[in-house]
């Protein structure tokens, strides 16, 4: 039997995008290191499609119709290099291999370069959606050359979620694109939950929201315009009860959040590319010191300042429905946050195509995270929106007409919460980060002139004027006149 793609690592992803593509049709040869790990796949899913068993990877492509085309599914880093250098020999010029792992950009950019200089197509996948994702539709944001495309996007783009009939798949640029524009889903996805985290935090600590009434606040805002996957979400995560101790769930949770690297790296990324990606980098931070547990309990002890227990709402708001006031203005201030990543977010991408001669267009990949992917949300067709006509595209999404008046209709409450927050000790960074983002974009002049004037007096760094053209020092050892450099 002639196969149209063979997945070689069948984990849990790789097993259920194998799974996805045969039941859209297509024969799928099979390969794992260990064979009990295919046979398991096969006797328990072999009915759902055509497979082909292979026990080595020369089998695997022995299989495979031309162009062939297989599919990586292993861990990161070294062990894609090695399952490569494996394939190198067995393949032909024109031959595609696709790396739909969360690798890093860099390392895809890298292995494209070397396998385009042997004519093989080398293809980082960008998949979201996880596992459940990976068997019935995920978002899928592939990079590589238009031509190996043309071999492969119609094949990725029948096992994508869909939304409203359109595929959530669709080629984003060469080389590393498809896994950068992963790496800033994820990172957008970081900064989502954070600030979902937060907002949690302050209705309970300074609302007395137990979770269980939080489970419905949240349940209605996914009616509103927060609506989201990760909204929905959060209402059957807290209103799940521990099956042990009758406890809320979230209260048994150990309060230490783990992460794989791309938060990370879209973090650093921002900065390499010069894109202040303020709320991804402070929910990265705030990963970091959730798992600093020891050092939490120690220092909770010694600084006493802040909230003991829960604020009654009456301390913030005078009215007679402040606990509901309370909560509405969260809402708000999570909306505006929420703007503010996605903003974030897609001035990185413009950035990076800048950087890495990228054509990216971002109302086809604001498209393809409408469905399938994590990060799935109404305010996505209204980001479409703003990137329609290529000659309206606003400097900033937040320019966008729709979002500003968002923005100036939630800024009041944004305020009040971020305000609460530092009153009361509650840490809020993502709230507060990004309010300084909004705060720093709409002011005409900031003290950057200071930190120039004092990186010109330490270490003659020069600067700028605003009434002349040219750069200047200033001789601040000597008689501090100034001089043109």
């Amino acid at each position: 039997m002639s196969a149209d793609i063979g997945v070689t690592g069948l984990a849990v992803m790789g097993a259920n995008l194998a799974r996805n593509l045969a039941r859209n049709g297509y024969t799928v040869a099979l390969h794992n290191r260990s064979v009990a790990r295919t046979d398991s796949l096969l006797n328990s899913y072999g009915h759902e499609g055509n497979f082909v068993r292979t026990e080595s990877l020369a089998e695997l492509v022995q299989s495979l119709e031309r162009p062939r085309r297989v599919l990586i599914m292993v861990k990161a880093g070294a062990p894609v290099d090695a399952v490569i250098d494996e394939l190198l020999p067995l393949l032909e010029e024109g031959d595609i291999i696709i790396d739909a792992g969360n690798s890093f950009y860099e390392e895809t950019r890298r292995r494209e370069a070397a396998l385009r200089e042997k004519g093989l197509h080398f293809v980082g996948v960008g998949v979201s959606g996880g596992e459940e994702g990976a068997l019935n539709g995920p978002s899928i944001m592939p990079g590589g050359s238009r031509e190996s495309y043309q071999a492969l996007g119609p094949m990725l783009e029948k096992i994508a979620a869909e939304y409203h009939g359109e595929p959530c798949c669709a080629w984003v640029g060469t080389d590393g694109a498809g896994h950068y524009v992963k790496m800033v889903h994820n990172g957008i996805e970081y900064a989502d939950m954070q600030v979902i985290g937060e907002a949690y935090d302050l209705m309970r600590s300074l609302a007395g929201l137990e979770p269980a009434q939080q489970a419905g606040v949240f349940r209605e805002w996914n009616t509103t315009d927060l609506a989201s996957y990760l909204i929905e979400i959060t209402s059957a995560v807290l209103e799940q009860e521990d099956e042990l101790t009758g406890r809320p769930l979230v209260d048994v949770i150990v309060d230490s959040a783990g992460q794989k690297g791309t938060g990370r790296w879209t973090a650093i990324s921002g900065l390499e590319v010069g894109s202040p990606v303020t709320t991804i980098a402070e929910s990265v931070f705030a990963r970091s010191i959730s798992s600093q547990r020891e050092l939490r309990a120690e220092t909770s002890q010694a600084f006493s300042a802040g909230i003991n227990g829960v604020v009654s709402a009456e301390e913030l708001y005078s009215e007679q429905d402040a606990q509901q006031d309370f909560v509405e203005d969260v809402r708000k201030a999570l909306y505006a946050s929420k703007l503010v990543s996605y903003a974030q977010g897609f001035d990185m991408l413009t950035a990076a195509g800048s950087e890495f001669g990228w054509e990216l267009d971002l109302r086809t990949i604001a498209s393809l995270w409408r469905a399938g992917c994590i990060i799935r949300a109404d305010l996505l067709d209204t980001i479409m929106k703003a990137y329609e006509v290529p000659q309206e595209r606003p400097k900033n999404l937040l320019l966008a007409p729709a979002f500003t008046e968002a923005l100036n209709e939630c800024l009041p409450a944004w305020r009040r919460v971020v305000a609460a927050a530092a009153t009361y000790g509650v840490p809020a960074p993502v709230f507060s980060s990004s309010l300084a983002y909004y705060d720093s974009l709409r002011r005409d002049r900031l003290p950057a002139s200071l930190t120039q004037g004092l990186r010109d007096y330490f270490g003659a760094h020069t600067y700028e004027r605003v009434d002349k053209p040219g750069t200047f020092h200033t001789r601040w050892s000597e008689d501090r006149s100034e001089m043109e450099m």
